[in-house]
């Protein structure tokens, strides 16, 4: 049984594989060697071949390749070794870094840059394909420098820094760029960054400083000079900086004072403003701007500057080794002198407009600096006349009266002053008082009419007959016009006539004593306020003398300037006014007529002559008188008045 199974299972073997070999011999009959419509039976095992080993070692050849042409400087090749290889294997970093170094050899930077960026892309952990890519960037931008297409080299540059912010030689080539392109602001907001960020240094100063010398913002580059002396007084490029700064400030004072002597203040004030920018810790610079600013009526300006220039002289801007302390203290005396007369002059601008508690207050501040100035209580004295406080106008007399006692000018107005608040005591029936207070007014300015008149009423009141026909005489002398007075006499001589009482022996007594107390008062009084004594050196000097030695500066003197200032209403008219009894319109009237009168004359003598032969390419520039030059004979300086005190008794 067991054998009879045996040839049965053989048998059945042998019948299948014939059947195999006859069907695969039919489908190879159809199809012939392809081997796609085998079944999985029909098909044979192949052994699996190994393609990625393949593509290795093939990647491995080209790469040993490009090496090979690399060492013999054979650098195209080598690209396209490399470029092969890494078609194999993308995914190989060394391929794309050593294909972008031969790119580098080639000066191809957009190519060498694009494979650093892939490799930076498959190996981001790798800090040095950053920083070699950052470094072609840096050769791009230096080429297209040198080429003079800075744009593109700043656009270079500032992917450098990108790449590699701490590297500061790419924040310099862009600043450099940015230097070529003129764009400064963004040099100096670049700069500044870099002196918050990191540690300043005399260098980073130094360098916005000549930044800022480029936009002409002349303070703040020397400002950043001295800081960056501050931090290295050694450092040479600073100081050969702040050395040209200074020569083109003095340079700019110098065509200040040309033109200050030629009488263009408009032009001298931008010039010394051009040089105080260049400068601005100068105090010489900001007491001559000052001057100029005072000259032109812009006090608010000149106070500014000459209060500043003070300040600094005290802070020793300029430093005890470059400046004597004798000329420290003479530049400081020089300026609270400038800074006097500025307070002076703009009240009087005040006083003119009306606003007369404000040049009170400008007054006082000028008195605060020099309290030994007759003229400063005078004008301040006017001020408080004005607004009808007579105590206070009257102690400001006296303490001129103190100060200057030759002064026929205080003299004026204490006996104003005194005959005001004598009329005042007399309408109050103090006859006593208002007679003594004419007496004072007489004694302060015996030339006045009005001043007998009104002492005649008030002995009249008391019946003092003997006294009133003697001043009633006196004052009809003195104005033989005023019907008022010749009245009053009339009246104490009744049934005479005016002739017979002027002519009686007892007038000719009375205009004798009069003469000769009228001629001692005019010899014993002096025509104007005088200076202090530092305020006539000052008037000898220049307004600029503190400024410079030259001889240039001294034709700047207050002299010059306001020798004499003349009122629009002198002494004498104020006086005939008040004997006429004028009222403060017609004063102001006088005064305006006579600024119209002098506008007059001043555009008769500068007017151009109509005849001309030849031609004429641009008007001649209008002369101006020339300015009286200073001697040691002059007068002294005349203390700057009111154009009218505007009094009314």
């Amino acid at each position: 049984y067991h054998n009879y199974v045996f040839v049965f299972l053989k048998v059945d073997t042998c019948s299948s594989d014939l059947n195999n070999k006859s069907q695969e011999a039919s489908v190879r009959k159809l199809f012939g060697s392809s081997s796609i419509l085998l079944t999985l039976e029909l098909k044979r095992i192949r052994p699996q071949l190994r393609g990625n080993l393949v593509i290795q070692d093939k990647a491995n050849t080209h790469y040993q390749a490009g090496k090979e042409a690399v060492i013999q400087l054979q650098f195209e090749r080598a690209v396209t070794y490399f470029s092969k290889a890494i078609t194999l294997q993308p995914e190989q970093t060394q391929l794309y870094v050593q294909r972008a170094e031969m790119y580098l050899q080639l000066c191809d930077f957009k190519s060498a840059a694009l494979d650093y960026k892939h490799a930076c892309y498959l190996e981001p952990q790798t800090k040095t394909h950053f920083h070699r890519l950052a470094f072609i960037y840096y050769l791009q931008g230096e080429c297209l420098c040198d080429q003079g297409m800075f744009l593109d080299a700043l656009e270079s540059f500032a992917k450098a820094t990108e790449l590699k912010p701490s590297f500061k030689p790419y924040h310099m080539r862009s600043l450099a760029c940015l230097a070529a392109l003129h764009r400064y602001s963004d040099c100096i907001r670049l700069v500044s960054n870099w002196l918050k960020t990191d540690t300043p240094s005399a260098d980073l100063f130094t360098l916005r400083a000549r930044l800022y010398q480029q936009l002409n913002q002349g303070a703040l580059c020397y400002y950043d000079l001295k800081a960056a002396l501050r931090l290295n007084p050694c450092c040479a490029a600073a100081l050969s900086l702040l050395k040209e700064v200074e020569e083109a400030a003095e340079c700019s004072r110098q065509q200040a004072v040309s033109k200050a002597v030629e009488g263009e203040l408009t032009d001298a004030l931008g010039k010394i403003t051009t040089a105080l920018e260049k400068h601005p810790e100068k105090p010489q610079y900001y007491l001559f701007r000052g001057i100029l600013y005072r000259r032109q009526k812009d006090f608010i300006a000149a106070l500014e500057d000459l209060v500043l220039a003070v300040e600094l002289n005290d802070a020793g801007a300029e430093g005890s080794k470059t400046e004597k302390p004798d000329n420290s203290k003479g530049l400081k005396e020089d300026a609270k002198v400038q800074l006097v007369l500025t307070y002076n002059d703009f009240a009087v601008h005040c006083f003119c407009q009306g606003f007369y508690s404000e040049a009170i207050m400008l007054l006082t501040k000028a008195i605060h600096e020099q309290r030994d100035e007759s003229g400063l209580f005078i004008n301040r004295g006017d001020c408080f006349f004005k607004q009808e406080e007579w105590l206070f106008a009257l102690a400001d007399y006296q303490q001129a009266e103190e100060l200057d006692p030759q002064n026929s000018s205080v003299w004026v107005r204490l006996a104003i002053i005194h005959n005001t608040l004598g009329l005042h005591s007399f309408d109050s029936l103090n006859f006593q008082e208002a007679a003594d207070k004419f007496s004072i007014a007489i004694k302060y300015n015996p030339g006045v009419a009005q001043y007998y008149g009104n002492r005649a009423k008030a002995h009249i009141s008391m019946h003092n007959m003997e006294e009133a026909k003697l001043d009633a005489i006196s004052a009809v002398i003195l104005g033989p016009t005023n019907e008022e007075l010749v009245v009053l006499l009339l009246r104490l001589f009744p049934g005479c006539s005016l002739s017979d009482v002027i002519s009686s022996a007892t007038a000719q007594k009375v205009k004798a004593q009069m003469m000769e107390r009228t001629q001692r008062w005019k010899l014993a009084g002096c025509p104007a306020s005088r200076l202090s004594d530092k305020l006539q050196r000052m008037a000898r000097q220049s307004d600029t003398d503190s400024l410079s030695e030259t001889a240039s500066l001294r034709s700047l003197s207050i002299d010059n300037v306001e020798t004499k200032p003349k009122p629009c209403v002198s002494s004498q008219d104020l006086l005939i006014s008040k004997e006429q009894g004028c009222s403060l319109h017609t004063l102001e009237v006088l005064c305006c007529l006579n600024q119209v009168n002098q506008a007059l004359k001043k555009v008769l003598h500068q007017r151009q002559s109509l005849y001309h032969m030849g031609p004429r390419l641009s008007p001649p520039h209008p002369t101006d008188a020339p300015e009286p030059t200073f001697s040691a004979a002059k007068p002294p300086y005349a203390w700057r008045t009111f154009r009218s005190l505007g009094l009314n008794c």
